[in-house]
């Protein structure tokens, strides 16, 4: 039998959420020879946890799924174990980042590889807090689904459960180690209010994560989609397709990875950055793996305390980040495409030399770039005026840190990429503790 992990990392109460993820657990044990794990990982302050706890403690009992909801201090202590048993030279460097006292969304999501491969999992099914499924006649269109049939298996047999394949036939023995749906509903950035207020600087704005290489006409097509994921279209019959995936139809809150990918290479640990966790998904398209796209997307929506006070300054820095990443990314992201092929070993699994030998060769990249960022941000968030003009002044003010903060994460990418497999090994040795298992069958309505 199969052992899968589905995950959630969660920095707010969602009793929801789990209600939901419970489901798709026991919709997947229902429908596929498997044992999920439902592994949340929690980094809520007392109040909320303790509405996340009462949330696992009602699950309808399901034979065969695992529920596991660690805390931040049974995060850091799993943490801790693991990266003095991995032999690192520096363990508390590594455990600041695997759990930084800060927001830090690759490092969370790294936390969760580790800990599917303390379960031995093979495969990662990847959540949030902020979507829900869709609903069609009173069922819910769960993305498992279609992960279950292709996840680990090789691309020429999981050609049977797709509704289209565009396979090379070259590559009938590769593994699929990637599935993914998209989203509908709001941006998966929150910047629409942005654009709400002004069209011009929004798309001025949004240039600015484009890559500088390109020509003016690929930059503006790049803002065209940016961020939309499968617009508005409710599900209606499933589709799916087999082949090498397009970067913008995966999404990383809504998509499987197999092991033999995430134990390879981990997510940046950057902090207070958001789109931080898609270097992995860049390296297995730009590689050229076969995968599996599908329209089981899941609805984003905007979380309240994104919109204003402090909540909207902490959101909107994260976002300035994010552009200041890209000069470090691109420049990985560059090689990997030319890499192609050259990225994958005999056995057709990640090589994480090469993209280690990008990711040391883009830390000393020109702060030109970030810099001119910086200014165009600064003139466009001063014409919206208001609370964005109160923004320019904060992002004025740690103009040097934000800098800093673009190279150092791009520093501290390297040391975590060295040290991952001691890492992914120290995990699977120490395991991950006690669980409960939700005991009797439940009821679940399938697709």
């Amino acid at each position: 039998m199969q052992r899968v992990c589905l995950a959630l990392p969660t920095m707010r109460s969602c009793p929801d959420t789990i209600a939901e993820l419970a489901e798709e657990a026991a919709y997947a044990v229902a429908n596929f020879d498997v044992e999920v794990h439902l592994l949340i990982l929690d980094t809520t302050g007392a109040p909320e946890f303790a509405e996340n706890a009462n949330a696992v403690a009602s699950l309808a009992p399901t034979p065969g799924v695992v529920v596991h909801h660690l805390g931040e201090e049974r995060q850091r202590e799993f943490l801790r174990r693991v990266t003095e048993r991995s032999g690192a030279p520096d363990p508390e460097l590594l455990l600041d980042l695997m759990l930084p006292r800060a927001v830090a969304y690759g490092s969370c999501v790294n936390r969760l590889f580790l800990g599917a491969a303390a379960l031995g999992c093979t495969s990662a099914h990847l959540r949030n807090d902020d979507a829900d499924f869709q609903v069609v006649d009173g069922r819910k269109v769960f993305p498992i689904h279609h992960e279950l049939l292709s996840i680990g298996r090789p691309a020429g047999e999981a050609a049977a459960g797709v509704s289209r394949s565009e396979l090379d036939p070259a590559d009938a023995d590769k593994p699929v180690m990637l599935v993914s749906g998209s989203f509908i509903g709001e941006l998966n950035v929150d910047i629409s209010e942005i654009h709400e207020m002004d069209p011009a600087v929004y798309r001025e704005v949004v240039r600015l994560w484009t890559p500088p290489v390109w020509s003016e006409e690929e930059r503006d097509a790049m803002v065209d989609v940016s961020f939309k994921g499968a617009g508005s279209e409710p599900f209606g019959t499933d589709e799916s397709v087999l082949g090498v995936p397009d970067i913008w139809d995966v999404y990383m809150c809504n998509i499987a990875l197999d092991h033999r990918a995430y134990e390879v290479l981990p997510l940046l640990p950057s902090i207070e950055t958001i789109g931080s966790d898609y270097a992995l998904l860049h390296a297995m398209v730009h590689s050229r793996l076969p995968g599996v796209t599908h329209n089981r997307h899941i609805v984003n929506y905007y979380t309240p305390e994104r919109r204003t006070g402090a909540g909207f300054v902490s959101y909107q820095l994260r976002f300035v980040k994010f552009l200041l990443s890209m000069l470090y990314l691109y420049p990985v992201y560059g090689g990997m495409i030319d890499l192609g092929r050259g990225l994958l070993d005999e056995r057709h699994g990640l090589r994480v030399e090469p993209v280690l030998d990008l990711v040391r060769g883009s830390v000393d990249w020109d702060r030109a770039g970030n810099e001119h960022c910086l200014d165009v941000l600064d003139r466009s968030y001063r014409k919206l005026g208001g609370k964005y003009a109160e923004l320019a002044d904060v992002v004025a003010e740690r103009r040097r840190q934000l800098l800093d903060e673009a190279q150092e994460d791009a520093e501290r990418w390297a040391v975590l990429i060295e040290a991952w497999a001691a890492l992914v090994a120290a995990s699977r040795a120490e395991g991950l503790g006690a669980a409960s298992e939700v005991g009797a069958a439940s009821e679940v309505a399938a697709w």
